[in-house]
Order: structure tokens, then sequence, then C-alpha cells
């Protein structure tokens, strides 16, 4: 029977965390998959980027520059007309030893056929203006972009490079790739789609996969490659980019550079050997800028945005390097959640809401360190699904405080802050609680009452009598309280006190007779307060008596439906009442029974001996005579 309010409480928290739990993990869960979560950890995942700064070398690739000062040398020559320019830079470049060359510029009309339009007399530029590029174009190695647009009516459709040109490339629409990136809602890319069509037949390969593939020796016709040990199918499935850094972290060379006589004698035009090479604009007027993670702003300063050709570099070197960020398997993520929420619930509903709070906010900083050192070894654990889940349990807990546990607290303060001291109400609201409905439990039941009460009464008057008996009480009642005992009821002059309930208290008996000692040492000076308050009113001498007992006793929520108290019945509190009687019989102010004696350990100091019967009870009860309590190590 003892067991039942440890297992009911127990089994109470275990409902109450599992609810925690289940509630903070499942909203988590609901609004990441939802999206509603996407944005905040693209927020941490764009920190991580600028925190981390350059990441690594640019092992592949490398950007030709078409910057302000190769403007300044063609400064005459409109961009329409630059494919000459192109050619000697594609050519240089091919001389150095760069492995594939990608055009990051978009020619639908050539030059000769606008030339052919004009009709100039006298002139052959119409048949010859392109042959240069023509040229690089025939001898292979060369991707050209293509581009997607949508038409005022949502139909969509590919820009291609002009025909003439698409006839010299050696494997035709495998020499192309679609250069349109594809930026989240936030305008920002992160991602990438290798394939814009799985149509073999049709041109929809991504520009900067076309670029790897070709890099990689592999087959752009195939339904599957594998680069780098990672498997790339087919399919229209946006990939993470695994930028190796800001905006300038991708080797860049003025194309100016590549078309200076001297030019293969250029240490930087050398470095070039063996990369993938990408020709784009990047001059201040260019359109071609794109936000990235490292452009979002942070300590109110915002980061460049990032030229698409650099941007192309970079998923190149993440197909040829293998470094994509990855997600973790998902039951790796569910692990991970509900092992933080778990560590959360269990102090939320162990703390007081401050706490709780305080617990939040720290396992909300704590979560970023992990997902840091993560990313640096390009797996991304949650942070901000983590963060809200977090609060939802802190919220949980809170709503649970504020319905049912708060009322359940207040119930227990208006009923025990009469009887127990703050510091047990403290321990009966915020840990094991007792059963209300009733259990037997081991306690020590005192009583106390004033000798010659009625005698005393009678020579003072009821206004003097309220007086002096709280004046005792305040006095008296103090030492029960500071040893985790409960003042159950007050019988006239009498006290009933209870050790070892509410609070169970193992050394009991113990507190019961260091209580009952001061309460005798209080009694002794109240006789001058007696004195000095009532002289000559012929009253006789002030004295009290007490009696401890320690056994068995139904502790419980007793009364009628309109009234109820908390209090203790059987024979251990009836014994307990007789024992203060036989004080008057042994001619002492404290006595206890044996078994509080012996339950009470060493160190009691006993005077008078006496076996007593009780009214109410048939076997006789040995008493002794309580002189005081000696001090034991380790007791408290």
């Amino acid at each position: 029977m003892t067991n039942a309010p440890s297992l009911s409480f127990r089994l109470r928290g275990l409902w109450r965390f599992a609810l925690v739990v289940i509630v903070a993990f499942g909203c988590g869960e609901a609004m990441t998959r939802l999206g509603w979560m996407q944005p905040l950890e693209d927020v941490y995942y764009d920190y991580w980027h600028q925190f981390a700064g350059k990441r690594r070398d640019a092992l592949y690739t490398a950007v030709v520059a078409v910057d302000e000062k190769t403007l300044d040398l063609y400064k005459d020559d409109p961009l329409a007309f630059w494919q000459p320019h192109f050619a000697r830079a594609m050519d240089t470049l091919t001389r150095a030893g760069a492995k594939v060359i990608g055009l990051d510029y978009l020619y639908q009309v050539s030059a000769e056929d606008w030339l052919k339009k004009l009709n100039l007399p006298g002139n052959d530029s119409s048949r010859s203006y392109d042959s240069p590029f023509r040229a690089q174009l025939a001898a292979g190695n060369k991707i050209l972009i293509t581009q997607l647009v949508e038409l005022p009516g949502g139909e969509g459709r590919l820009l291609l490079p002009p025909r003439d040109h698409l006839y010299l490339l050696p494997l035709g629409i495998n020499d192309l790739g679609i250069a349109n990136l594809d930026p989240d809602d936030d305008n920002s890319v992160r991602r990438f789609l290798p394939v814009f069509d799985p149509d073999p037949a049709k041109p929809a390969m991504g520009f900067a996969t076309q670029l790897a593939l070709r890099a990689a020796g592999l087959d752009p016709t195939l339904t599957e490659w594998k680069i780098a040990g990672v498997k790339i199918k087919r399919e229209a499935r946006p990939r993470l980019i695994g930028y190796v850094g800001p905006p300038g972290a991708i080797p860049t060379v003025s194309m100016s550079k590549l078309l200076q006589a001297n030019a293969l004698a250029d240490p930087e035009v050398q470095q070039l050997k063996g990369r993938v090479v990408i020709i784009a604009a990047n001059d201040r007027g260019t359109q071609d800028r794109h936000p990235s993670p490292y452009s979002r702003a942070i300590f109110s300063r915002q980061s460049d945005q990032m030229i698409g050709g650099e941007i192309h570099a970079n998923i190149v070197e993440t197909l040829l390097t293998g470094h994509y960020p990855r997600q973790l398997p998902l039951a790796a993520q569910w692990l991970y959640v509900l092992a933080l929420v778990s560590i959360a619930a269990l102090l939320y509903l162990r703390l007081h809401p401050a706490g709780g709070l305080a617990v939040a906010l720290l396992l909300s900083l704590l979560c970023l360190v992990p997902a840091w050192f993560m990313f640096l070894h390009d797996w991304l654990l949650p942070a901000g699904r983590v963060q809200v889940a977090l609060g939802i349990g802190f919220l949980t807990t809170l709503g649970l405080r504020l319905t049912g546990e708060e009322r359940e607290r207040a119930r227990l303060k208006k009923m025990f802050g009469r009887y127990v001291s703050d510091d047990v109400v403290k321990v009966l609201t915020e840990g094991e609680r007792p059963d209300l409905a009733g259990e037997s439990v081991q306690v020590t039941v005192l009583f106390s009452d004033i000798r010659n009460f009625t005698t005393i009464s009678e020579k003072l008057n009821a206004h003097e009598v309220v007086e002096m008996l709280n004046a005792y009480f305040s006095r008296t009642t103090e030492p029960i309280l500071v040893e985790g005992g409960m003042v159950n009821k007050f019988i006239g002059d009498a006290v009933m006190a209870i050790f070892g309930s509410p609070v169970r208290h193992p050394d009991h008996p113990r507190r019961a007779l260091r209580a009952a000692l001061q309460m005798a040492r209080e009694a002794e000076d109240f006789k001058q307060w007696m004195r000095e308050r009532f002289p000559d009113r012929g009253l006789p001498e002030f004295a009290i008596g007490i009696g401890v007992h320690s056994g068995e006793a139904v502790i419980g929520d007793i009364g009628s439906v309109k009234r109820t108290e908390f209090t203790a019945i059987g024979d251990t509190v009836n014994a307990a009442s007789r024992l203060e009687g036989v004080t008057k019989e042994m001619q002492c102010v404290l006595v206890a029974s044996k078994a509080c004696v012996a339950a009470a350990g060493e160190g009691v100091v006993k005077g008078k001996q006496q076996t007593v019967k009780v009214k109410g009870k048939d076997e006789p009860i040995e008493v002794f005579e309580i002189l005081g309590l000696a001090p034991v190590e380790g007791a408290n």
C-alpha cells in the first residue's frame, strides 16, 4: 500500500514527460514537412558558410573574367561581335592545357548573319568574321550555354546558339548546357539541377554538368554517371552546391591576359593547365550576379553577390570532388531531435519555469555547436528545427503547469501551508506528493498540551486566553516546522504534530524527539513571558507535557463532503495522545515510547522508565523520559 503513491507519482510524471516530447517533436516534424522550417534552416546554412569563409582550394576549375580591363581593350567593339576575341582566348587556353572550356555567353545570332543583313558592299566580313570562333568550336572540348525562358503565356522556350555554330559542335546537343541557376524562394542559389529534363534527345543537361562530365571523360548520353564516388542520375533532382568559398575563392584570370602576345609565359595563365575554365562576365555592370550563401547580411554587413560563372565553377567543383552538403538520414535526424527534446523535457518538468526557459535558451545555443562542426564535414544537422521543438516543448510544459499542474500546486499549498514550513511545501509541490485518498505510512506522532490550562483560563479573560495561546503556539510550533514536521491540528491548548508525512523523512523519530526537546525549552522560556505579562494574577506555574510515539498510521484527506482535513488516524495516534497524559504520572515533561526511542537511533538520553497501559490498547507500552539527544555523526 505504501508503494501506491510512488507508482502514481511516477506514472503521472512519465505521462507528462511523454506528452511534452510527443508534442514538441511532432510539431517540429510537421512544420518541417510543411516546409515552414526551411527558411530558418537556410539562415543557419548561410551563416555556417560565412563563418567558415574559404573552405577548400578549387582543384578543378577556374574563371576567365571579362572584366573592366578586358572591356577597355576592345571598348569600340560591341559585345555581340566579340567572337574573334573569344576565339583567341580559347586558343590560348587550349595551348595552356585547359581540359574543357565553357563559354558563359549566349549568342542567338552570329555576327556573320548580322553582317549579311546589312549587305555591306565590297566587304567579305559576312563570310569570314566568325571563322576563328567556328574553328575553336569545331576543335571540340568547348561547351556553349543555352537558356530556358518563360514566355508571356507561361510556355517555356529554350534559347539556343546560332544554327551554324550548332552544326560545328562535334557532340551536337551534348556540347550544350543549360545555364539557368535554381534559386530558392529567397533568390539565393544554394542548389543546382544536374539535369533539367531526363529526355536524352533534348539539350537539357546543366552547363556545369556537361563541363564536369567532359572533364571526367564520361559519356553524356548515358542515363547515369558515377563521379567522385557519387551516382548522378539523369533526373531533374536538385542537389546542394558544395561552395569552396566566398566570391573570389575560385581562381580567376582576366581575359585580357589571354589576349597578350606572351600570354603563355604568364604564371597565372600557366596555372590554368588541366582545369575546367569558364569564360564569364565579371565587370561592374554585369547583371549576371546572384545571391549565394555568402551574401546574407551578418552584423549589418552584406557580402558581395557571386557572378554566374563562378557559381557554375563551384558546381563543377562539387561534381568532381563529391563535396556535397548532405542531410543526415531521416532516422538519424529523428534520434538527434528526440534526444535533445527528451533531455529538455526532463529538465523543464523538474525546474521552475524561469529555470526551464534558461534551459531552453541554453540548449538552443548548444545545438548550434554540433551543427557547425558537422557542416565543416559536409553534413547538415537540423538547427532551427531543434530550436523550434525546444521552444514548443517549453511552452507545452508551461501550459501543463498553468492548467493542471499549477492548480494542483496551489491546492497543495493551500492544504499544507497551514501545517508545514515553506521548505516542506516546496518539497511537496516539486517532488513526490502524498496520496490524499489514503495510505498506510510509518510516522511519528507528537502530542503536547498545557498543564493546569483550565485553572489558568479561569483567571484570565477571553482576550487574554487567546493572546496567551497565540504567543505560546508561535514559540512551540516553530521547532516542529524546523524539523520538517506537520502541525496537524490544535485541540484547545493541545498540539498534534506528525513527522514522516506528508514528506517521507526516513529519520522522522529522531526529528520528532529533537522538536519535542526544543518545545520543552521554549516552554521553559515561556514561563518568564507569563510572569511578566500576568503578574500578581495568582496563576499556577506554566508547564507542558509532551508524548511521542512511532508506528503505522492511516494518512489521508479525511472529513465530510463540505469540509476535509489532512490528518492521521489509528492506534499510533491514539497511543501518542495517551502518552502525553503519562507525563503527569511520571512527573516529567517529555516521554517517548520504546518504539520511537529504538527507531531514533543512538544518542537518546533517557531518564525514568515505566510500562503503562493506555486506554484503547490491549498491550502495555514501555515509555521513557527523554532528557536529551546527543548528536550522532551522519545523522540529520
